[in-house]
């Protein structure tokens, strides 16, 4: 699958402290340790619907740790898939009367002139489930010939499950009680009450074709990967087990990672799929949560057929902390055309007083776990200071605006 065009990320002197970032799995913030390449997982979209802000917000999030690495001179192998074959997409498919695959290869594409929009680094490996059905199929064979999964007996639809406990250390990831995993089982894509299940939070691996769906050979019969098995197959095959962090919002630490994992670490016996497991949290409209059930979606695409500076949609998801449940409000969206009319005044200065501290600052709150607001209250001070004061050093506006640009990526030239 096409990725988006990539972007021209400014060199700026120096360096930062290395990156520290929130566990979910160890519940701490620790140092990220990559080595010459850093690898990095990150979740992608079920295309039956436009990007919205927290889709936004948590590439967001990624995009500063790819610009991170590379900052400090890592080469990134950044992998990102596209569930583009799964439920949601068919029932809206139905729904809207049009083709699923078609429907998806829209809100695909449209998702990439989002990305693109925004300056997110594209990934090196942007695969989509439907191309990667051959590597499903084989994982799940292993997954079978080693017990770690079964056949359900059914005739009719005789699905493959994943056993929840085929793995000693099941639940790490999350940290969740029995009686959340299965609330959020039932209410994240689980089929807890499937007849024929050993274990009701057993997850699905393979879905036995059922009329109208679409279909692929297997050893198993005709039928279509299950959702938590797509991302493990899709990993293991681009940059292996124990990469360096699997990201995503909140919303996917169960079942979906947890199970990701799982399959991964059944397969290959080792005890963590992923070396930091890093989660972004919600964002809602106003005081509620933002979901498709409450029509209250705010689409990037929309508010840039608006007219609003892409720009300023970055700065207003990055002016809270990637982890925290946080609004989109208009005040925030003021605020973050405010913010980037100052910096862009400042960045057009013939002179100003020294950036140097202001960079090591910036470096030194993004490496503490991604602490965007006061990396921007860094930048803000800086700018307000040479707007009003000036300074006699020429070089600065320049290095300002490199920093803004590959740091944050916020072009303001």
């Amino acid at each position: 699958m096409q990725s988006w065009s990539d972007v021209a990320i400014p060199s700026v002197p120096g360096e930062g402290p290395p990156l520290r970032l929130f566990d979910t799995a160890d519940r701490a913030v620790r140092p990220v340790t990559p080595g010459a390449t850093a690898t990095m997982y990150v979740c992608g979209i079920t295309p039956y619907d436009a990007t919205h802000l927290g889709h936004a917000a948590t590439y967001l999030a990624f995009d500063l740790v790819n610009r991170i690495w590379r900052d400090a001179g890592h080469d990134v192998h950044y992998v990102q898939n596209v569930t583009d074959v799964d439920d949601p997409l068919f029932e809206r498919a139905e729904r809207d009367g049009e083709d699923w695959m078609v429907l998806g290869m829209r809100e695909t594409a449209l998702f990439r002139e989002d990305m693109e929009a925004l300056r997110v680094l594209p990934p090196r490996d942007y695969i989509g489930a439907v191309e990667s059905v051959n590597e499903v199929v084989e994982l799940v064979e292993k997954l079978v010939a080693s017990g770690a999964a079964y056949i359900v007996d059914d005739p009719e639809y005789p699905d493959v499950y994943f056993r929840v406990d085929a793995t000693e250390q099941f639940g790490y990831e999350s940290g969740y009680d029995h009686e959340t995993m299965m609330r959020f089982f039932a209410e994240r894509g689980g089929d807890p009450d499937r007849a024929g299940k050993r274990n009701p939070l057993d997850a699905l691996l393979w879905r036995a074709q059922r009329p109208g769906e679409p279909a692929w050979p297997s050893p198993f019969g005709d039928g279509r990967p299950g959702w938590h098995i797509e991302c493990a197959a899709i990993a293991l095959n681009r940059i292996g087990s124990g990469f360096d962090v699997q990201g995503g919002g909140s919303d996917l630490i169960f079942p979906h990672h947890e199970f990701s994992s799982a399959h991964a670490e059944a397969v290959t016996g080792e005890r963590r799929f992923a070396r930091h497991y890093v989660h972004t949290g919600m964002i809602g409209l106003d005081g509620e949560k933002m979901s498709k059930s409450r029509g209250n979606l705010v689409f990037v695409s929309k508010l840039r057929a608006k007219g609003v500076d892409p720009s300023a949609i970055r700065l207003g998801l990055l002016s809270g902390h990637y982890r925290t449940d946080r609004a989109w409000t208009d005040e925030v969206l003021a605020d973050a055309h405010t913010r980037l009319a100052l910096w862009r005044q400042a960045a057009a200065l013939e002179s100003a007083q020294s950036a140097d501290d202001t960079i090591a600052r910036l470096r030194q709150h993004l490496a503490d776990d991604l602490d965007t607001p006061k990396a921007l209250a860094a930048l803000d001070g800086w700018a307000r200071f040479a707007v009003e004061r000036g300074g006699d050093d020429a070089s600065a506006p320049g290095l300002f605006a490199d920093a803004a640009d590959a740091l944050l990526g916020v072009p303001l030239r």
